[in-house]
């Protein structure tokens, strides 16, 4: 079963940095993309940057390029997302997930497996 935790939200000014970790378990796919999505109250969920694990190639959303970076452990099954200068509109639930193999190319993040989510409130 495949298990995703996430930790690292919390509540920081606008301007402000977060480090966002989800730890992986339950699953021995060969290549598969983690990442995150995220969604505010009332709107859409936002896929927001996921790696592959295999190459290490990247996706962001418009939204985030250049303010979040995403980076992996592949030994420790684990990812980050450090966000810089964050945005009121950053506000939301972000969730780990997996999309599994086969990968899609370029990523699109095409999840299948989702943690519970970890809150991220900035305040201006």
């Amino acid at each position: 079963e495949v298990q995703l935790v996430e930790s690292g939200g919390g509540l920081v000014q606008a301007g402000g940095s977060l480090r966002l970790s989800c730890a992986a378990s339950g699953f021995t796919f060969d290549d598969y993309a983690i990442g995150w999505i995220r969604q505010a109250p009332g709107k859409e969920r936002e896929g927001v940057s996921c790696i592959s694990s295999s190459d290490g190639s990247t996706y962001y959303a418009d939204s985030v390029k250049g303010r979040f970076t995403i980076s992996a452990d592949n030994a420790k099954n684990t990812v980050y997302l450090q966000m810089n200068s964050l945005k009121p509109e950053d506000t939301a639930v972000y969730y780990c997930a997996i999309e599994p193999p086969p990968l899609i190319r370029p990523l699109r993040c095409l999840y299948d497996y989702w943690g519970q989510g970890t809150q991220v409130t900035v305040s201006s």
